[in-house]
């Protein structure tokens, strides 16, 4: 999980997978295009994503195409985030469930 992390931390891997995730199989070429950086620069950030397995590759011809998988970050909301949002949600039911048994105490106070 640590390559995850890695991979994840640099901000041209993640303009690179939101990239991939506007427009699917892209190429080299089309995601060099209007890019601060020479082809072989992300040709080196692709590859860090790939061995994050962020991002697969699918022969066309001649032409690599690649695609996000978004398999591992899904993976880190399920470990990192959900704990802490199942937490939230316990929560807010808790508070759900005591207004709704103050209301109903109150309504008892009136009518008893």
């Amino acid at each position: 999980m640590s390559d995850l992390f890695q991979a994840l931390a640099d901000p041209t891997r993640r303009r690179l997978l939101d990239c991939l995730y506007e427009k699917r199989g892209q190429t080299l070429n089309e995601l060099s295009a209007g890019a601060s950086m020479s082809r072989q620069g992300i040709a080196k950030h692709l590859a860090i994503l790939e061995r994050a397995n962020l991002v697969t590759t699918q022969w066309d011809g001649r032409c690599k195409r690649h695609f996000l998988n978004p398999v591992p970050i899904s993976e880190i909301v399920h470990r990192w985030v959900g704990k802490f949002e199942d937490a939230r949600l316990e929560a807010l039911a808790d508070l759900k469930t005591q207004c709704e048994t103050d209301l109903q105490n109150r309504k008892h106070k009136r009518h008893g």
